[in-house]
C-alpha cells in the first residue's frame, strides 16, 4: 500500500511520516509532499519519495496521486480559503481512485458554534460527496499551541485570556500524528469519524500552574472579558477582524467546544496522550531552538 501525506515539510505532516516509519512502513511506500521539496531532502535521502502537491495549483496534485492507495489530507492554513483548496485534493483523490482519504478536521466540525468550525464542516460534506472512502480525524486543540503564551509568560508572569473556565482536551501534535499513522495503515476505519482529544481537560488556571512549572516561576491566568481581550490584541498591533477571530477562538473555549474527551485518542494511539506539563516543555524547548 502507498500512503501519500500532504504538507509534510510541515510541524503535523512531518510527524505522520515519521510515526508512519516508526510503525512499520517501508520508506518506499510512503510520498511526502509539499509546495517547496527543497524542505523535503532529508525524507528523500532516506528513501522516501517526494513530489510537489500544491493545493493551490491543481496541475500539481494528480501527477503526485498516481499509484496512491491512501491520502492523507492536512487541512490548509489559510483561514477562509480552506474548502476551495480541500475541493481541488478531494476531486484529484477521487478521479484517482484513492481507496482512503484520511482528513484532519476541527472538533465538533458538524454541530459546535465555534469560529473554524464552518469550513471543516464544508469540507467534510465535499469528502462525503465524493463518494471517495475516508476517515475524518477531528483534532482538539494542540499543546504546541500556547508555546509563545507559556514562553511569554517566563517574563510577565501572567496568560491572560477569555476563556473563563472553559477548558481545552489538547493533545501534541505527536499525539495526533500517531493517531493519523494508526488510521492510515490499519483496515477497519474507513466511514468513521473520530472526535480526537487529549486524555484529561485542564482549564486556564491549570495552563497556568503547568507554565509555572516549565518556565520556573509563578505564573497566574488573568481572565479577561472578550472586549478586553480584543482591545489587547490591538494593543499587540493586530488588526481589528484578526483580533475578533482570535477572540472567537477563546469564546468557543469558553462555551466547552474544547473540553470533552472520550480516550479515543489514547485507544487508538495505544498509549496515553501525552500530560500537559510535558508536551508544554517540549513545545517551548523547540521554540528556543528554532
Amino acid at each position: 500500500m502507498t500512503i501519500l501525506v500532504t504538507a509534510a515539510s510541515g510541524q503535523l505532516g512531518r510527524l505522520v511520516v515519521e510515526s508512519l516509519l516508526a510503525r512499520g512502513a517501508a520508506p518506499d511506500t510512503i510520498v511526502a509532499t509539499a509546495r517547496d521539496t527543497s524542505k523535503l531532502a532529508e525524507l528523500a535521502a532516506r528513501g522516501i519519495r517526494t513530489a510537489e502537491l500544491d493545493y493551490a495549483r491543481t496541475e500539481t496534485i494528480a501527477p503526485a496521486l498516481e499509484g496512491v492507495d491512501a491520502v492523507l489530507l492536512v487541512s490548509a492554513s489559510e483561514p477562509g480559503n480552506r474548502v476551495a483548496l480541500h475541493q481541488n485534493v478531494i476531486d484529484a483523490a477521487a478521479a484517482a481512485g484513492v481507496a482512503k482519504l484520511v482528513y484532519t478536521s476541527a472538533p465538533k466540525a458538524t454541530t459546535a458554534d465555534f469560529v473554524l468550525a464552518p469550513e471543516h464542516k464544508a469540507t467534510e460534506e465535499a469528502i462525503a460527496a465524493s463518494g471517495v472512502p475516508a476517515v475524518i480525524l477531528r483534532n482538539n486543540w494542540y499543546t504546541e499551541n500556547y508555546a509563545a503564551d507559556v514562553s511569554r509568560a517566563a517574563s510577565t508572569g501572567v496568560i491572560a485570556a477569555s476563556v473563563a473556565d472553559g477548558r481545552v482536551a489538547s493533545a501534541t501534535r505527536a499525539d495526533y500524528a500517531d493517531a493519523a499513522a494508526v488510521v492510515l495503515l490499519e483496515d477497519g476505519h474507513l466511514g468513521q469519524v473520530y472526535e480526537l482529544a487529549g486524555d484529561l481537560a485542564w482549564d486556564y488556571s491549570e495552563l497556568a500552574a503547568a507554565a509555572s512549572e516549565v518556565v520556573g516561576r509563578e505564573v497566574t491566568f488573568q481572565p479577561l472579558s472578550t472586549s478586553e481581550h480584543i482591545a489587547a490584541l490591538e494593543g499587540f498591533g493586530l488588526d481589528a477582524g484578526t483580533a475578533g477571530f482570535v477572540a472567537a477562538i477563546d469564546t468557543g473555549i469558553r462555551d466547552g467546544v474544547l473540553g470533552d474527551s472520550d480516550g479515543t485518542l489514547s485507544r487508538l494511539i495505544g498509549r496515553p496522550s501525552t500530560p500537559l506539563v510535558e508536551g508544554l516543555r517540549a513545545a517551548v524547548d523547540d521554540r528556543v531552538a528554532a
